[in-house]
């Protein structure tokens, strides 16, 4: 007989409570139900076949995983080399309520002193899609500009890991403003994105702030 680590291993959540259900019912050894329980599910092909598909399926899953992981880490940590660069730009967006109305933030710098504020509407969304759009609007204006060499600055976790992030393992419901965003990175080939505390990104805060009044008592009501 198998071990039982093995067939544990090996099995889905619904074969192992098919297994613990068929112990309940007869007193089988949990080991020998799960056993019989497997070989139902692995058919003509035979329990040995199973238990090494299943095996070559989670370590493709634990590779993926790993992967997943990497870009993420990578995603965090990209554009973390040098702090000075001939560009900057600081991104930010608010909803009131949330999701709401969108203000969107940004600031962009150049290297001869030059400074342009972005703060409009940025139509109707939640926290998420407003800093998306916010990066978006600062990447326009960095290629409206000829922007080179240029690192972006955003507190937004959450964009700055999904615009990184693997086509699979980003976020489906920020699927088109990703697109737009990696459209615009491309015609920005020495961008670098870097997430920094909120405290830190007070300009561009402010200036979503501004672009959205603030909420009436009937519509907090």
């Amino acid at each position: 007989m198998i071990d039982l680590a093995t067939l544990q291993a090996a099995a889905f959540k619904t074969e192992l409570s098919a297994a613990r259900r068929l112990t309940a019912r007869t007193g089988m050894p949990e080991a020998e139900a799960l056993e019989k329980t497997l070989m139902l599910s692995a058919g003509n092909a035979g329990l040995a076949s199973l238990l090494t598909d299943r095996q070559a399926q989670r370590s493709h899953a634990e590779l993926q995983a790993a992967r997943r992981q990497a870009s993420v880490a990578a995603a965090r940590t990209r554009g973390a080399g040098p702090e000075t660069s001939a560009w900057r730009a600081w991104f930010d967006g608010s909803a009131r309520p949330n999701p709401g109305r969108c203000g969107l933030g940004a600031v962009l710098e150049g290297p001869a002193g030059e400074r342009h504020e972005l703060s409009v509407d940025g139509g109707h969304g939640n926290s998420s899609e407003a800093e998306y759009r916010a990066l978006n609007a600062v990447l326009r204006a960095a290629v409206e500009h000829g922007a080179t060499d240029l690192l972006v600055l955003g507190d937004s976790q959450v964009v700055i890991d999904d615009v990184n992030a693997p086509d699979g393992a980003n976020a489906p419901a920020l699927g088109l403003l990703r697109s737009e965003a990696l459209a615009l990175l491309a015609r920005l080939p020495q961008a670098r994105l870097r997430w920094i505390p909120r405290h830190k990104n007070t300009r561009a805060d402010a200036l979503s702030q501004r672009a959205v009044p603030p909420l009436t008592l009937e519509q907090e009501a």
